[in-house]
């Protein structure tokens, strides 16, 4: 599997995509999502504040950035099994990356996986409002 530093926001984007194909139905993709999720980066209890917090989501999810416009990465963690697997592939295709490239990159693979049509209203809500913190924290960046 290719590192997230050696390859492109596209890249990672079509890696996903080709993962889900090899899933016949919604079960066991769920299933992946979830095992993705697993394989989070430990996220420190005193990180889960307020000020990291993002609103919209259902569940309680945390973003923290950190970088600078060049290579902005990405620590994010959630109470939700499935939506920590939505959090490691928004990471996958978003983190480490330069902000440019964060701004300009949509996130093209959730139809392309089928994940828009099989999220609860309730989770798509919450993935489009951590996909418009995550590129407010890159254009915020971009700015300095």
């Amino acid at each position: 599997m290719n590192t997230l530093a050696t390859t492109s926001a596209i890249q990672a984007q079509q890696d996903i995509a080709d993962e889900f194909a090899f899933f016949g139905d919604w079960t066991e993709r769920y299933q992946y999502l979830i095992d993705l999720g697993k394989q989070l980066p430990p996220f420190p209890d005193e990180w889960k504040s307020e000020d990291y917090r993002v609103h919209g989501c259902q569940s309680m999810v945390w973003l923290i950035p950190s970088g600078d416009a060049s290579n902005m990465h990405f620590d994010a963690t959630s109470d939700s099994a499935i939506v920590s697997g939505l959090i490691a592939l928004v990471l996958r295709v978003y983190s480490d990356r330069s902000a440019a490239e964060i701004v300009a990159s949509e996130p093209a693979f959730i139809q392309e996986i089928g994940l828009a049509k099989h999220l609860s209203p309730t989770r798509s809500n919450g993935l489009v409002a951590m996909l418009a913190k995550l590129k407010a924290h890159a254009a915020a960046a971009l700015e300095k």
